[in-house]
């Protein structure tokens, strides 16, 4: 089986939204390995106290490596709409799939991924899109991530199909993910 990956936003030795890190990685493992005995994120896991982290944790049937990363957000500008069949439902470690839709320059920050004729995600987060009334993320993303489970689960985000054609509909847009959370970023600009 392929190495998974998780990645955990550590702060000041609080760690970020461990219970769906924890629901994620129960949930992967069934679907690829079958009922095996949990592995406890919390018994793992040893935050450092001053800083912020990026902790990466690589697993299969067991843990496999824990690393505590310093963590310096990638500003994210430009983004290209790249149409994919691409399956991506569990986070596995090799990236070579995802890295393989970038295209060779490096004019824009990352791509936008059109599967089926519906938006899903960018390489590294989720996104949302604001109607006026309510922020919605597509229903189909490529990947179920742990942000965008916990705005769900709050009832911040609702779920639709959405196509780039119907982007002009939305005032703001918003990237998502473990260590950036939820970032509204007014100035990203759409390639398409």
């Amino acid at each position: 089986m392929p190495l998974l990956l998780e990645t955990i936003k550590i702060d000041k030795g609080d760690i970020y939204n461990l219970f769906y890190h924890q629901q994620r990685i129960d949930k992967s493992r069934c679907a690829l390995l079958g009922k095996i005995e949990q592995l406890k994120l919390s018994s793992y896991i040893q935050p450092p106290k001053n800083g912020l982290y990026r902790c990466r944790i690589l697993y299969d049937t067991k843990i496999q490596s824990i690393e505590y990363i310093p963590y310096k957000s990638k500003p994210i500008q430009r983004v290209k709409i790249i149409t994919s069949t691409l399956n991506y439902d569990y986070k596995y470690a090799n990236r070579d799939l995802l890295n393989a839709l970038l295209p060779p320059d490096d004019t824009i920050d990352d791509i936008l991924i059109e599967k089926n004729g519906y938006l899903t995600d960018t390489t590294i987060a989720n996104i949302a899109l604001y109607t006026g009334k309510e922020w919605v993320t597509p229903k189909k993303p490529l990947l179920e991530g742990t942000m965008r489970q916990k705005l769900l689960d709050s009832h911040f985000l609702t779920t639709a199909n959405i196509k780039k054609e119907e982007l002009q509909n939305f005032s703001h847009i918003a990237l998502m993910n473990a260590m950036i959370g939820f970032k509204i970023v007014p100035s990203l600009k759409i390639e398409y």
